[in-house]
């Protein structure tokens, strides 16, 4: 992948009002998200809309290896039948992210992204991990992995706790594989309650600087099923 595509202004130029918003237009081509995701931007607008580029302060972010269930989680997940894969259904999982949340009226996960998304995909840049109860879906997330830094999208539930589940079992599936960020772009309570934490935007981008760049164990997104470490 050639990354001297110089499509974006530095993040540093974003605008504090909407906070983060850098370019309006382009196209969501591979080489054109990839170049994003790199630099610390990631696509977000509406159906409707231009498309939008972002990079806001402060950045929302796991740290891989400071990442704590809580007791009454642990004790919850503990008792599911469930089982967690790794890109074994990641157009199911887009699909479901896309599905209006309550009091929305839409979504920004258009047909345009799913499609864009799934090449990714295809190519082996973006990744799904996948939460089941029997052979029904009923969580999961999707995102890019850029160097030892994952950028994590959208997540969706269908029963309490499965992306919970979801998220947890990343983080101890990546700390495996010597991965040491969780990009989760924009803070939010249910982000903050798994364990985000906010910090500047020049903090992240230099933790990208140093991390989108190094290798990673091949056995990363190969590995069908991850076993949630619940002790």
């Amino acid at each position: 992948m050639n990354h001297e595509f110089e499509a974006f202004p530095s993040p540093e130029l974003a605008l504090t009002d909407p906070n983060g918003l850098l370019a309006i237009g382009g196209d969501l081509r591979p080489e054109r998200l990839l170049s994003a995701y790199y630099n610390g931007i990631f696509p977000w607008f509406n159906e409707d809309d231009p498309i939008l580029w972002w990079s806001p302060d402060p950045r929302a972010v796991f740290i891989l290896g400071e990442i704590h269930i809580s007791t009454s989680l642990r004790k919850y997940l503990k008792k599911q039948p469930w089982r967690i894969t790794i890109n074994q259904a990641f157009t199911d999982v887009m699909a479901e992210c896309a599905q209006p949340r309550l009091k929305q009226d839409g979504t920004w996960i258009s047909q345009e992204i799913q499609m864009a998304y799934r090449e990714l995909h295809n190519t082996g840049h973006a990744h799904s991990i996948e939460v089941w109860e029997n052979e029904h879906l009923i969580g999961g997330l999707y995102g890019l992995a850029i160097g030892q830094v994952f950028c994590g999208e959208s997540m969706f539930h269908r029963k309490t706790n499965a992306s919970k589940a979801a998220v947890a079992a990343l983080q101890q599936h990546l700390v495996k594989m010597g991965f040491k960020l969780i990009d989760a772009q924009i803070m939010n309570p249910h982000l903050e309650s798994l364990g985000a934490k906010a910090i500047k935007r020049i903090d992240f981008i230099t933790l990208l600087s140093e991390l989108r760049n190094n290798p990673v164990n091949p056995m990363t997104w190969t590995t069908k099923e991850v076993i949630l470490e619940l002790e």
